[in-house]
């Protein structure tokens, strides 16, 4: 098996302390299926190419260059070395610079996983530091130069060594107030809130990541496998539309529990039963009773 790569080497510093360190990557998309574009007609790859918006002529890279709009039309040209220079010198170490409470940090601020591994020397100043935040139930915010610019990292205990994620800064977050602005103010309580409790309930498990497959990579590995073999893969049937219901009826559903409506309608069904059955038996007496007189009158 290769070794992996580190993707950066340095220093983690808490207090005095400090050891050195590999930044490997937790999580990669590497795997995932990918297509090439091609031009229909030969069967060619095509290449991106960049072109002047107003010319229309090709423009080489070396005659590219970075530049930020301040109004339409107008940049300001940034030339490569003006862009290094104004990046954040890196001194190659991750400052600590506070512990907190693991929970304290809302998840949509991660970013990206990174395992932090120790580095050559300094194994006992990681186990020290790993298993001083297990046993304070705290994890660690550090920052540095990171891919060239500074960054926040969250440093917590993963199994035997630490993982850190970097952090989105406030401004790339969201506010939540106007995805939910909407959101009618109701309360849910009584019989529907308690039904939810009980789905819930049955419902409880643990997380797994082997158990949840992509779909749309086997999909797609089953549909090029098909077409290298000559194969035409069935058309899938579309799913039957649900019926709309009241949300209490497709708790009751969920639950499975019967509903007073149907419950009703059951007893209403036996009662007709019933009394369609007593018309029979009175219908049957009443035929056997006018057959035994005509038959004594004649």
């Amino acid at each position: 098996m290769v070794t992996p790569r580190a993707n950066w080497k340095g220093y983690i510093k808490f207090g005095e302390v400090a050891f050195p360190v590999a930044l490997y990557t937790a999580a990669s998309s590497s795997e995932r299926i990918a297509f090439n574009t091609l031009n229909r007609k030969t069967g060619n790859r095509v290449r991106r190419e960049f072109v002047d918006s107003e010319t229309g002529d090709p423009v080489e890279r070396d005659a590219q260059v970075k530049g930020f709009e301040i109004e339409d039309g107008r940049y300001v040209v940034l030339e490569p070395e003006e862009v290094a220079a104004a990046i954040p010198n890196s001194d190659k170490t991750l400052k600590v610079e506070a512990f907190i409470p693991c929970d304290e940090v809302d998840d949509v601020y991660f970013d990206k996983p990174y395992y932090l591994a120790p580095d050559k020397m300094g194994s006992d100043a990681y186990k020290l530091l790993r298993d001083g935040m297990k046993k304070a139930k705290v994890a660690a915010i550090a920052r540095a130069v990171l891919f060239r610019r500074l960054r926040t990292l969250l440093i917590r205990p993963h199994g035997k060594g630490l993982i850190g994620s970097t952090l989105n800064y406030d401004y790339e977050v969201r506010s939540s107030e106007k995805a939910f602005e909407e959101m009618p103010d109701l309360k849910i309580e009584g019989e529907m809130l308690e039904l939810a409790k009980h789905i819930i309930n049955t419902k409880k498990g643990e997380f797994d990541p082997k158990q949840f497959d992509d779909r749309y990579e086997e999909a797609v590995a089953e549909l090029v496998k098909a077409k290298m073999e000559g194969r035409t893969l069935p058309k899938k049937k579309a799913p039957p539309a649900s019926k709309p219901g009241d949300l209490l009826e497709a708790l009751r559903e969920s639950a499975g529990m019967s509903t007073p409506a149907k419950s009703k309608r059951t007893a209403a069904n036996a009662n007709a039963g019933k009394g369609r059955q007593q018309a029979s038996r009175a219908a049957a007496s009443k035929a056997r009773s006018t057959g035994a007189h005509q038959r004594r009158a004649g």
